[in-house]
C-alpha cells in the first residue's frame, strides 16, 4: 500500500518529456511566430535614456550618537537623522522632490533636443513632442476623438501650458498629466547610512536627459539652501532696513550739525555753544546707533554664510552615449521563453490533470 502511494507522488520525467516531444511540431510553429512578433512589437517602442547624479549633502548633527550611532549605521539605521535640528532631512529629499510644486517649478526650464532642432520649455517638450509606439496611435486616436466629443458639452475654459504662470493649486486635465510622466521619469533615492542623493532622469533625447537631470539637481540645492538660511536671511534683511534707516538719520543729523556750526562759527554765545553740544550729541548718538546695526548686520550676513549647506557632487551630469532601454533582445528572450513554458504546459496538461 505504501509503495503504490509512492509511486503516485513520483515525478516521471521521462513521461513529461516524451509529452513534450510529441508536442514539437507545435513548438515549432509557435516559437517562430512569437519571435517575429516580438521582434516587430519592440521595435516600434521609442528608446529612452537614463542620466544620473549623486549628491552628498551637509547636514545638521548638533548631538553625536558615538559608538551607537555607529553600530545602527552599520545594520542601514541612520539614528543621526533624528538627532538633526533640520525639520527637512535628506530622507524627506524624495518626497520633497515628487511634490507638485517641484515639479511644476520645471515647466518653463529650457532644453535643447541632442539634434538641435527643436528648443523649447520642458512642458512643451513633454506635452507635444515625446515620441510615441505605433502600437498606441489607435488607442490615441480613439481617446482624442472622444475627449473632443466631450469638449462640446463642456463649458470649462480650457488652460494651456504655453505662456503665462501655471497654478499649482489648479491643474488642468492636461497639466496633470504632463506632472505624473514627469515624476515617472524624474526620481530621487537617499541611501539611509550615507545619505547620499541620487536622481536619476529618463528621457528620450540624450541632451534633455543630462540638462533636466542637472536641473533638478541645482533646483534641489537651491530649496535645501533656501530652507536653511531662511531664518538667518529674515534677520539680514530686517538689519539690512534698520541700518539703512540709521546710516540715514546719522547723515541728516550731520548735515545739520555742520551747517549750525558753519552758520555760527565766530559768533561766542553760550546759547549757541549749546545748541552746537545738543547736535554734535545728537550726531554722535546717530552714529553710534548706525555702528551697532551695521556690526549687527556683518553677524546676519555671516549667519547666512554659515548656515548655507555645502553639496558635494560626487557624480555630475553627463550626456549618456548609448540608450538604457528597451532591452529589445531580453525582451525577445523573455517571451520566447514564456512561449516555450506555456507550450510545456499545454503539452503536459493530461499529466498534471490526472488523478
Amino acid at each position: 500500500m505504501k509503495e503504490n502511494m509512492k509511486d503516485e507522488n513520483v515525478i516521471d520525467v521521462r513521461k513529461i518529456i516524451a509529452k513534450i516531444w510529441h508536442k514539437r511540431k507545435l513548438f515549432a510553429k509557435v516559437l517562430p511566430v512569437v519571435f517575429l512578433v516580438s521582434c516587430i512589437y519592440i521595435v516600434f517602442i521609442p528608446r529612452y535614456y537614463v542620466c544620473s547624479v549623486m549628491l552628498a549633502p551637509e547636514t545638521e548633527n548638533p548631538v553625536s550618537g558615538g559608538m551607537l550611532s555607529s553600530l545602527a549605521s552599520s545594520f542601514g539605521v541612520n539614528l543621526s537623522s533624528g538627532m538633526s535640528t533640520d525639520a527637512i532631512s535628506p530622507l524627506l529629499y524624495p518626497d520633497l522632490m515628487a511634490s507638485t510644486d517641484f515639479v511644476v517649478s520645471l515647466f518653463p526650464v529650457k532644453i535643447t533636443t541632442e539634434d538641435g532642432e527643436l528648443s523649447t520649455d520642458y512642458y512643451t517638450y513633454i506635452y507635444q513632442h515625446q515620441k510615441q509606439s505605433i502600437w498606441s496611435v489607435p488607442f490615441n486616436w480613439i481617446r482624442g476623438q472622444l475627449k473632443a466629443f466631450s469638449e462640446l458639452f463642456a463649458d470649462e475654459e480650457k488652460t494651456s501650458g504655453e505662456g503665462g504662470k501655471i497654478d499649482a493649486f489648479r491643474l488642468s486635465e492636461e497639466q496633470k498629466k504632463v506632472v505624473d510622466f514627469i515624476k515617472g521619469n524624474v526620481q530621487c533615492s537617499i541611501d539611509k547610512k550615507t545619505n547620499v542623493i541620487s536622481i536619476v532622469v529618463q528621457d528620450q533625447d540624450p541632451l534633455v536627459c543630462a540638462s533636466m537631470a542637472d536641473t533638478v539637481s541645482a533646483r534641489l540645492q537651491e530649496f535645501i539652501t533656501r530652507y536653511r538660511t531662511n531664518k538667518a536671511r529674515i534677520d539680514m534683511e530686517y538689519y539690512e532696513n534698520l541700518s539703512r534707516k540709521a546710516k540715514l538719520d546719522y547723515e541728516d543729523a550731520l548735515a545739520r550739525y555742520g551747517a549750525y556750526s558753519d552758520a555760527n562759527l565766530n559768533i561766542v554765545r553760550k546759547e549757541t555753544e549749546l545748541k552746537q553740544t545738543v547736535l554734535e550729541n545728537e550726531m554722535q548718538l546717530k552714529y553710534n546707533t548706525y555702528s551697532a546695526l551695521n556690526t549687527q548686520l556683518q553677524a546676519a550676513k555671516a549667519k547666512v554664510q554659515e548656515r548655507t549647506p555645502a553639496f558635494t557632487t560626487l557624480q555630475c551630469a553627463t550626456v549618456p552615449l548609448k540608450p538604457d532601454g528597451p532591452k529589445r533582445m531580453l525582451f525577445v528572450l523573455g517571451m520566447m521563453l514564456l512561449t516555450i513554458f506555456v507550450l510545456s504546459l499545454y503539452a503536459i496538461r493530461d499529466y498534471l490533470l490526472k488523478d
